[in-house]
């Protein structure tokens, strides 16, 4: 699909700020982060499923993962085995990373401000952006998990980067891909379109699985984001 803009996307009539989520919306990540996370479980002598790793670790924050490792297979995930992690996702990332396809494009030609939202350490989510060639149309307007005292689905980061653009939740539009960050967009009072054009989003199951959330639009190419933008009206304080 052509992207067309011919004009920019303006505020006046619609959402105030755009909240991208970074991992699976803004960078095609997550299937290289699933990886990364069943093999380093794997060494441990512990075998998890590519599709319930999805199902349990999307979109979650590391302290989430680690703890849920802990809960559920037993594994215990010390600083050490987190770093192991990050090196060999960062070393798979500097061979495989991708942005997704138009994104750069479409950031671009929007008129009305943006920021990132993750669930990722900061380290990570730059290094992404950086990868990819996105981060200095964000730079400094980006917020991690470990700002705020709880992760997706919490509504916390998406409150916090809110706040800090200042800009009211009630006229923030969120692209989320995964069911956490979509409930916890719907709990901080804030429109939500889920992106499910990533290459995660088939073995994870997500459509129906965040259509079940009903957010409030769903959609697979982000080229398509600047008319949604352009159509979709202020969300109503009341709603």
């Amino acid at each position: 699909m052509a992207l067309a803009h011919a004009h920019k996307i303006e505020a006046s009539g619609g959402p105030g700020l755009v909240i991208f989520d970074c991992d699976g919306v803004l960078v095609d990540s997550e299937p290289i982060a699933i990886d990364v996370l069943v093999e380093t479980v794997a060494a441990r002598g512990v075998t998890i499923g590519t599709a319930a790793a999805y199902r349990d670790f999307l979109g979650r924050t590391l302290k989430t993962v680690s703890a849920s490792l802990q809960a559920q297979y037993g594994v215990e995930m010390d600083e050490a085995a987190l770093a192991d992690m990050r090196h060999a996702l960062y070393g798979r990332y500097q061979r495989a990373l991708k942005p997704m396809p138009g994104i750069g494009e479409v950031i671009d030609c929007l008129d009305i401000p943006s920021c990132v939202a993750s669930s990722s350490v900061y380290e990570r989510i730059e290094i992404s952006l950086k990868l990819t060639g996105l981060y200095a149309r964000f730079a400094p307007h980006i917020y991690s998990a470990t700002m705020v005292a709880r992760g997706k689905p919490a509504p916390d980061l998406f409150l916090f980067a809110a706040e800090k653009m200042g800009v009211a939740p009630a006229d923030c539009v969120v692209i989320e891909d995964s069911p956490a960050g979509v409930e916890a967009a719907q709990a901080a009072g804030m429109a939500v379109f889920a992106f499910t054009g990533g290459g995660h989003v088939g073995p994870a199951g997500l459509v129906d699985a965040l259509t079940a959330l009903e957010p409030d639009l769903m959609f697979d190419d982000l080229r398509q984001l600047p008319d949604l933008l352009r159509s979709y009206p202020k969300r109503k304080r009341s709603r």
